[in-house]
């Protein structure tokens, strides 16, 4: 096995890589492992030109600068991009420097009944369809890396991340899919992978138009336009804000929001290229559903996740249902309708305030979105809600004085954690959040069969109804209709408690 040395024209940085003769063979690149297993050199197969090598200098130089001295950068970094940290030229190629992926990204078991693919990478794949999670499945992924539902939206989360800083940087993806995503469900973890190909908005246009299944419908109805005739759709900001929401989608609900059971042509290529592209229509759109899908026509090992009957879109809550209409609906034949990546993340980080512990030890999932009714159930194993839920609505208080209500609430489960974010609107959770502010406020607990708040760290938490002020370490009951001051202090939250299924 040789050890080779490359050089960097631009940095002048040397990097050392073992040449076995047989490279790990990526879609465009060969890729070798450092000697010191620290990063990988992938170099691209094809001479590129000139402005494919600025590119790649602009993402390794300018743009990589731009993350790592800014706010978060260590997150971005380490948790939701493997950026490309360097180019380098070897024999009239070139290539760039990646870190390495980090351990929890890949199998360390597989398959639940053989470990065929132990140490292979959790490409996104793995975890956005149904067969791989279905009981029967021969190849089912092991249950200890499938992690529950409340992963699944974190793992979404990271992605919108990823696309918000992307964006905001006035970068675009241009081939977003689960295929260059890496993802951990067990700790709630998602990777943006390949990213030596982002769009350049007026400078480096898209030089692929996506993978199949998250090509935007604009992107897949010209395609056969030649990339200079002025109709023609190329990958840009407005293409990612298709391919986020469904990955989304397949995430929650492990099935694709386009594919259902509408035939366009006998040809399966040109019905696919209606089906995504001109035709597209939502599987759930709500007054067209001609394109459900047929569940006698479903394999068995998409059950139940293919049914979309059993298992509907509402179940993610408001919130989403909402983002998923007005993207697949509202959007999907007109890109600047789309909502953008930071709304994703809101809606998302609301949902989950929106989950409740299923009580059947031997649900899958976990957790599930409180339904809003008196008789919770979860919608994955119909496992009924016992006992009483309480349900706390948060309100503000307006610049003209009164509380008004601000369409955000918190389920309570036995050693729920209430958070400063949910005590202050001005507190916004996202990856800038200090320390101080990832730290809990209080908690919430059953104690002698009433349900408490009890109080950890708030300096002016106050019993509204009882008109009596709670220190820490004291505690306040959640009773029906009990009013509740988290914060005096400006953009603190009032919060009205109702008790679901109290007589």
């Amino acid at each position: 096995m040789a050890v080779v040395t490359v050089e960097s024209p631009y940095t002048r940085k040397r990097y050392q890589y073992y040449d076995n003769g047989d490279p790990k063979k990526g879609g465009l690149k060969d890729v070798y492992f450092s000697v010191d297993k620290q990063y990988v050199v992938a170099i691209f197969r094809e001479r590129l030109d000139d402005n494919q090598k600025e590119r790649l200098k602009r993402i390794t130089g300018h743009y990589l600068q731009q993350i790592s001295s800014k706010e978060a950068g260590d997150y971005y970094l380490n948790e939701v991009y493997r950026w490309p940290t360097d180019v380098i030229e070897w024999n009239g190629l070139t290539g760039i420097v990646v870190p390495i992926y980090a351990p929890k990204f890949f199998f360390s078991k597989g398959y639940e009944k053989n470990d065929l693919i132990q140490g292979a990478e959790k490409n996104g794949k793995w975890f956005a369809g149904s067969k791989f999670r279905n009981p029967n499945f021969p190849l089912r992924i092991a249950g200890s890396e499938l992690g529950n539902w409340m992963s699944y939206l974190q793992v979404c989360v990271n992605l919108c991340r990823g696309v918000k800083k992307m964006h905001a940087m006035g970068l675009a993806h241009s081939d977003l899919s689960y295929n260059n995503v890496l993802v951990d469900p067990v700790s709630k973890s998602a990777c943006m992978i390949d990213l030596d190909g982002l769009v350049v908005p007026g400078l480096f246009p898209a030089e692929v138009i996506g993978t199949a299944e998250f090509i935007a419908p604009e992107v897949m109805a010209t395609k056969h336009l030649s990339k200079t005739d002025p109709n023609r759709k190329l990958p840009r900001r407005e293409t990612d804000l298709h391919s986020l929401p469904v990955l989304i989608y397949m995430y929650l609900l492990h099935r694709h929001p386009l594919l259902g059971g509408k035939v366009h042509d006998l040809d399966p290529e040109t019905d696919n290229l209606l089906s995504m592209g001109e035709k597209a229509l939502f599987i759930e759109h709500p007054t067209d559903l001609s394109n459900r899908p047929k569940v006698n026509q479903l394999s068995k090992w998409e059950q139940p996740w293919g049914d979309v009957n059993k298992l509907p879109y509402t179940l993610t809550g408001p919130y989403l249902r909402e983002l998923f209409d007005q993207a697949f609906i509202t959007g999907l034949h007109h890109p600047a309708s789309r909502p953008a990546a930071d709304i994703w993340e809101q809606a998302l980080l609301k949902t989950s305030d929106l989950l409740q512990p299923c009580s059947n030890q031997a649900c899958e999932q976990k957790w599930y979105v409180f339904d809003n009714t008196t008789q919770p159930k979860c919608p994955f194993c119909g496992q009924l809600h016992s006992g009483t839920l309480p349900v706390l609505d948060f309100y503000f208080k307006s610049a003209d004085g009164p509380y008004r209500p601000e369409q955000h609430r918190l389920m309570v489960y036995t050693n729920q954690y209430l958070f400063p974010w949910h005590v202050n609107r001005n507190i916004v959770r996202n990856e800038k959040l200090s320390e101080q502010h990832k730290t809990p406020a209080g908690y919430f607990v059953k104690h002698q069969d009433k349900w408490v708040l009890v109080n950890q760290t708030l300096t002016s938490l106050r019993d509204v109804t009882e008109q009596a002020d709670i220190p820490i370490g004291g505690f306040v009951e959640l009773s029906q209709g009990k009013k509740i001051l988290f914060s005096n202090e400006e953009g603190g939250r009032l919060a009205l408690v109702t008790l679901v299924g109290a007589d």
